[in-house]
């Protein structure tokens, strides 16, 4: 039998001391905040008290460390799927607002509805929820869980709202450990619900693209 529910959660905070746009970059591990963030969406999705059948997370550092109390609670080894990855991005290693004051970059953002700067907002959507449906089919039940980061999650959520996938990258609600949850009615996503587990004041949260 299929799934039941779909969660994607966003890792948590990662350590990023100069503060710079760290997109697919390696090394770049959680904090020990981020941990215990990492830990709260564990706990929440846990406290649902719903069985979870399967568990998922992008080839990122980031992304496997905070699917590791996911695995731990549900005795579950994360498949890693590149389907889940950061899109790319131009501005990538660099400190965003140092990047926009330069103008030999202002030509990066000619088509902010595509985006001119990196992977299409499309792609993403199209990766994310060919992901879900694949996974979602061949369950045996129970939910799922994949921990991806915020672009794609956002995408996601909009291409399931029927709304337009440009958007302000500022105005993403997807925090830090945030967990967003969809079904699959016959042929159609719905979201049913989204939480903030985890505390995430003060936290360090400038390397999504």
């Amino acid at each position: 039998m299929p799934a039941s529910r779909l969660h994607l959660v966003r890792h948590g905070e990662v350590h990023n001391p100069r503060r710079v746009l760290y997109g697919r970059l390696p090394d770049y591990h959680l904090s020990r905040a981020g941990r215990r963030m990492a830990s709260a969406a564990a706990e929440y999705v846990a406290g649902l008290d719903r069985p979870v059948s399967g568990l998922f997370c992008s080839p990122l550092e980031r992304t496997q460390e905070s699917a590791e109390p996911f695995a731990g609670r549900f005795d579950l080894v994360p498949e890693i799927d590149v389907r889940l990855i950061e899109p790319t991005n131009v501005f990538e290693g660099t400190q965003m607002k140092r990047s926009l004051l330069n103008p030999l970059n202002w030509w990066h953002l000619r088509q902010p509805s595509l985006p001119s700067w990196g992977e299409p907002y499309a792609s993403i959507a199209e990766r994310m929820t060919g992901l879900m449906a694949e996974a979602w089919h061949a369950a045996d039940g129970g939910d799922l869980v994949m921990v991806s980061h915020q672009a794609p999650i956002w995408i996601t959520h909009l291409r399931v709202a029927g709304l337009p996938l440009r958007h302000d990258p500022r105005t993403r609600r997807c925090a830090l450990s945030s967990v967003t949850s969809f079904e699959l009615v016959g042929d159609v996503w719905r979201e049913v619900a989204y939480a903030e587990p985890a505390a995430t004041g003060g936290a360090v949260d400038v390397g999504a693209v």
